[in-house]
């Protein structure tokens, strides 16, 4: 579980701290320095680093050939980079992953959401949280690249302490990375959300 400090200092203000923790622990690590790559459906072993140093390294040498995915939220390293010698220890600092790794979420929410005509009901969330969670995992939705989708710069605002809360309401835009290639483009599969389990969701 995600320390409550950390999430309140570093997570990204527009998704209430239930819904860090769920989402963390539907995708990450509890390895600030944990890295995975893919490529493809394959993926590829590589060495455990010691420090942020050799964890930076192994990034720099595996992006841009394959996706990698690194840190507490296992954020996709390479997103607005077109040079891998300008990553940074960022990428494994646990704040700034979390900090990263959030705003991203928060705005493929958004994404997701938008699909589905932004509705209020809280009964829709999970299956929202199910398809943002799928996308940022295969890097796509609804056959659109969400990590290079600019969005509307909007994330969702979460009232409730419940994770199912209401999704309607919206805050001002909250600086996010702005995804503007990812090198080799690795995200190229026609992947698409299953959406007929939610029957006769209005």
């Amino acid at each position: 579980m995600l320390d409550a400090a950390l999430i309140k200092e570093c997570a990204d203000p527009s998704l209430k701290p239930a819904i860090v923790e769920q989402f963390v622990h539907a995708v990450g690590s509890d390895d600030p320095l944990a890295i995975t790559v893919k490529s493809g459906d394959r993926l590829i072993l590589v060495p455990k680093p010691r420090n942020s140093e050799e964890a930076i390294q192994i990034v720099r040498e595996n992006v841009g050939n394959s996706v990698v995915r690194v840190g507490l939220t296992q954020f996709p390293a390479g997103i607005g980079i077109k040079d891998p010698s300008k990553l940074n220890d960022d990428l494994v600092d646990p704040c700034s992953n979390l900090r990263m790794g959030t705003a991203q979420f928060a705005k493929i929410l958004h994404i997701v959401a938008r699909w589905y005509g932004n509705p209020t009901s809280e009964e829709v969330f999970p299956q929202l949280f199910d398809d943002a969670v799928h996308a940022w995992k295969t890097g796509e939705f609804e056959g659109e690249t969400v990590f290079q989708e600019q969005g509307s710069g909007e994330a969702i605002l979460q009232q409730s302490t419940s994770p199912e809360a209401g999704l309607g309401e919206k805050k001002e835009e909250t600086p996010v990375v702005q995804p503007t290639e990812v090198s080799g483009e690795p995200y190229n599969a026609g992947i698409r959300i299953d959406l007929t389990r939610i029957g006769g969701q209005k």
